[in-house]
């Protein structure tokens, strides 16, 4: 089994597009092992890893402790970048075919 990615999640409260990323985030957790941290951007911590993964407003979105996104999370870029690292995990090696 593969361990766990970890997710960093930074909300604010009343935030649509917070909300919008913890759905996505549960769904992609049900095809992959994530372990999600939620951190408000109005506590000190939330405030240092946004400055330093350049999140501008919320939600801010860290992979394994990267910068990934801020704003809406777009579901669809987050699988492809999972399922490319979950390829590189299990031995599995992308090609690209020559044009």
């Amino acid at each position: 089994m593969t361990a766990p990615i970890e997710i960093t999640l930074l909300t604010q409260h009343a935030c649509a597009y917070c909300d919008q990323a913890k759905q996505v985030l549960e769904r992609v957790g049900r095809d992959y092992p994530l372990r999600i941290t939620e951190i408000d951007l109005a506590l000190e911590e939330g405030r240092r890893l946004a400055e330093g993964a350049g999140v501008l407003f919320a939600p801010g979105v860290l992979v394994d402790g990267a910068p990934f996104s801020f704003g809406r999370l777009s579901e669809r870029r987050l699988r492809r970048v999972l399922a490319r690292r979950s390829r590189t995990d299990t031995g599995v090696r992308a090609t690209r075919s020559p044009d």
